[in-house]
């Protein structure tokens, strides 16, 4: 027997610390979540469906409602990939017991995305959906990239190729002949708001789409973000100095063990030195230093991430029509 109630962020956050659910990754935690509702829940219906047993919690399913159809909190400009969040062994009952509650609420269609392959509603929402006779349509959208980290960072080159493991290398050598270079990880101690500030001025010197992306509305929620995920500890802001002045900076979020680049700005007049490839190089020399098993470099399909390492997963939207 099953019980459903509906949750606010608050009661997600209680549950995220006293209850075994898995949230597998940064964009489904309740204080990203809220941030994001915040800025960009406008007029649909928040839903943020707990599922119980005996046991207690087995699984929540974040939704949010627009008339018949519902889609999981989040968008895909700023949310790299998103699922239901589950206990070990209990995904099924949780996608059968949620589907329940939405064909009672007369929601009729689920458009869930982006998902990884490996994710709930990948491998057991779909399968229950079917099971019942519902039209279940999956199309692959996007990718995204991660790797695991060895013990070094010399063992890190060594899993290059011998082009890359070169290149590498060589822009490593001219940066450090170049001029003095520091790179340095911020954690959000400090003062938060010149940090983000100098990351909004390299952001905003981009030439291509990510100019356009950082419109008021944009740069309200990185702000708010960045303030949200330094007060939960998870925030990371690499500056990468050279002779003083701030030439490259990354956005990047530590949880489970693993390092979420998210996004990055660079001074374009040190382009000739490589820095905002090499920003992302000090990166990930930093995680294997602090012991991280993974780094994701998310969503998309730029170039420098398999040169980096970073190994393709697919990203797949998915529509259910509830029978």
């Amino acid at each position: 027997m099953f019980t459903v109630t509906r949750e606010s962020f608050d009661s997600l956050a209680r549950l995220r610390e006293h209850t075994p659910l898995i949230w597998n990754c940064p964009f489904v935690l309740p204080v990203w979540m809220s941030t994001w509702w915040r800025q960009f829940g406008g007029d649909s219906e928040l839903s943020l469906t707990a599922v119980r047993d005996d046991s207690g919690v087995i699984g929540i399913a974040p939704l949010k409602i627009d008339g018949d159809a519902a889609s999981i909190v989040g968008s895909d400009n700023v949310c790299d990939y998103l699922d239901f969040i589950a206990s070990a062994g209990h995904e099924e009952a949780l996608c059968s017991a949620i589907l329940d509650d939405l064909k009672q609420r007369n929601v009729k269609r689920l458009n869930l995305g982006l998902l990884r392959p490996d994710s709930v509603v990948m491998t057991k929402l779909t399968e229950v959906a079917r099971a019942r006779g519902a039209e279940v349509t999956i199309a692959q959208e996007d990718v995204s990239s991660e790797m695991d980290l060895p013990a070094t960072f010399e063992d890190y080159l060594g899993a290059l190729n011998t082009k890359q493991r070169h290149e590498v290398r060589r822009k490593l050598r001219r940066l450090k002949e170049a001029g003095k270079i520091e790179y340095t990880l911020l954690n959000g101690d400090g003062d938060l708001n010149a940090s983000v500030d100098e990351f909004m001025h390299l952001f905003s010197l981009a030439r291509d789409e990510k100019a356009r992306f950082m419109t008021p509305e944009m740069e309200t929620f990185f702000r708010a973000l960045a303030a949200a995920m330094a007060e939960a500890g998870l925030l990371r802001l690499g500056s990468l100095d050279f002779d003083g002045t701030t030439a490259a900076m990354i956005m990047c979020f530590d949880y489970n063990d693993s390092i979420y680049l998210y996004n990055s700005g660079f001074d374009p007049q040190y382009d000739y030195l490589s820095v905002g490839l090499l920003s992302k190089v000090f990166c990930i020399k930093e995680g294997i230093q602090q012991g991280k098993k993974r780094f994701e470099f998310l969503k998309g399909n730029e170039i420098y991430k398999q040169r980096l390492g970073g190994k393709e997963i697919p990203l797949y939207r998915c529509q259910i029509a509830i029978a």
